[in-house]
């Protein structure tokens, strides 16, 4: 085999690799109902419980949210109130705006930079870094944040949290309007 012809084959495996490692995308899941519309399931009161795993899969954490949503047009306020197992409580206040088309951005005081977020069908992806608290130091984490509506009243919530491309465990939880 050629220099050139190895290169190349080494080129096309290298690229078949990082095809294999993609992740599913938000247009995946177009088709599926009911249909995720955020203006409409995020407006009023909702509560969440849910848990953070580490990477092992080790229940770290257990927390309770108690979520308001408004929204005015287009931009939208969603004010969530955490208690933690441990006792001790958060609050995140995100600010909302509808792009149209589906995309969505996003804001909130702990959150670095703006939040983007998209939906298609009964899918939500928001992709946003957060500044974490870790024993007395701030972390910059990303997370990588899905949601699937269930039913009217149930949104399934997972969010896949990483360091520089390390994995270092999942949220899950479960919204219900109440």
């Amino acid at each position: 085999m050629n220099h050139l012809t190895r290169r190349t084959l080494l080129a096309a495996t290298a690229a078949l690799a990082l095809a294999g490692c993609a992740g599913p995308a938000v247009q995946d899941y177009a088709a599926e109902k009911p249909v995720l519309d955020l203006r409409t399931f995020f407006n009023g009161d909702l509560t969440a419980k849910g848990l953070f795993t580490d990477r092992s899969g080790r229940v770290v954490k257990r927390f309770t949210v108690t979520m308001n949503g408004r929204w005015d047009g287009d931009n939208g306020v969603l004010d969530e109130r955490f208690q933690y197992s441990d006792g001790t409580t958060q609050r995140r206040v995100w600010r909302l705006k509808s792009l149209g088309g589906g995309r969505y951005t996003g804001a909130a005081d702990d959150v670095v930079g703006e939040a983007q977020g998209e939906a298609a069908g009964n899918a939500f992806r928001f992709v946003y870094t957060l500044a974490l608290p870790v024993d007395g130091r701030v972390w910059n984490v990303a997370l990588d944040d899905w949601m699937f509506l269930m039913d009217e009243r149930t949104v399934l919530n997972r969010s896949a949290m990483s360091k520089l491309g390390l994995h270092l465990g999942d949220v899950t939880l479960v919204i219900t309007r109440n």
